[in-house]
């Protein structure tokens, strides 16, 4: 059975790219994109006009994840034309690259670590990190991870959490966060002001709030899952981080199209070199790889992972907050500042 460094290097023949795939993924999913935006002004019918708006969200979140590979420099590297789209569209998802590759490449070097900043993930207190917090601190903790913050991903992680926060941080490092968002704005009272109200919230907000919706929920989920696994720094390897902490999300064929593979991403996070087009390949030939803990997008496993909230290191689950106020040990400590 292959484990550790051996299992990490059973996946590097799935790290090579094939260029012309890249491309043609790359180019034809930008394309579909380009078309299905048109299709949302052109079409007279509203109702057609809606579909096109859902189907550009969903597209959205495909080239996001072509972006994520190319940040990884698992596909396209090296190349001015492919450096010249995706800088266009890490500025139109409002994830500028950055901000993206700067926080997305700290995550996967300390991914399901406890008591490491909170730097491109979802920060995970214990049972005692979260009772030692003042009121205040729990309700901010609670609401970065509360469903509504989750649906309007597009406002919380993406606008302020993405670029004001980051340009205000480092504002020579992260200028390109302003620029994204004074290219949104610009976007938005343009449309309006030529096409339309109605325009507007079909072309402009729809498609990015669906997206932004979808994506702030698959990388909540692909971490914060019944069964996932954190440790001290102490205890943290990285090969474990990969299988144990970070899920396989069973999706339909259409779905994982959509999202580029993305549910593989156990085997991502073990070699981020392999391309979201090679993933299943690399699940279907490695046995090991196909024991992950499962998650999917139906209501029951999305609400199991939404319920998640605090780590028990005692039974070395994800647990609740309202678990917490039925369990004897931790309700008086609970009780006074309850959130």
């Amino acid at each position: 059975m292959l484990e550790g460094k051996q299992l990490i290097l059973a996946t590097k023949p799935f790290a090579q790219e094939k260029r012309a795939l890249s491309w043609w993924y790359t180019l034809s999913t930008l394309c579909l994109l380009i078309a299905s935006l048109a299709a949302t002004v052109a079409v007279p019918w509203l109702g057609l006009r809606i579909a096109f708006s859902v189907l550009s969200g969903l597209l959205i979140v495909r080239m996001f994840v072509i972006y994520h590979d190319y940040q990884h420099h698992s596909i396209l590297k090296n190349s001015p034309a492919a450096n010249a789209i995706m800088t266009i569209f890490g500025i139109y998802i409002l994830a500028p690259s950055s901000i993206w590759k700067r926080s997305h490449d700290y995550h996967h070097q300390h991914n399901s670590k406890l008591y490491s900043a909170s730097i491109g993930s979802y920060p995970i207190a214990t049972i005692d990190g979260f009772l030692a917090m003042s009121r205040g601190e729990r309700r901010m903790y609670l609401f970065t991870r509360h469903p509504l913050t989750i649906l309007f991903g597009y406002l919380f992680m993406f606008i302020i959490g993405m670029c004001v926060n980051s340009f205000f941080a480092s504002p020579r490092r992260h200028y390109d966060a302003l620029i994204a968002l004074v290219a949104h704005m610009a976007l938005t009272v343009a449309v309006i002001l030529t096409a339309g109200w109605l325009t507007w919230l079909l072309l402009v907000l729809a498609p990015v709030f669906i997206a932004c919706a979808i994506g702030t929920y698959l990388f909540y989920a692909q971490h914060n899952f019944p069964g996932v696994v954190f440790n001290t720094k102490e205890e943290w390897c990285y090969d474990d981080a990969a299988l144990l902490s970070s899920s396989h999300m069973v999706m339909s064929p259409v779905m994982a199209w959509f999202t580029g593979n993305i549910g593989l991403h156990h085997i991502h996070h073990l070699n981020a070199r392999i391309p979201f087009y090679r993933l299943p390949e690399a699940y279907a030939k490695i046995p090991e790889l196909q024991a992950a803990t499962t998650t999917t997008l139906w209501p029951k496993d999305v609400r199991a992972c939404l319920r998640l909230k605090v780590w028990d290191p005692k039974t070395r689950m994800m647990t609740g907050v309202k678990a917490l106020r039925k369990d004897e040990a931790y309700a008086a400590r609970f009780r006074p500042s309850a959130v």
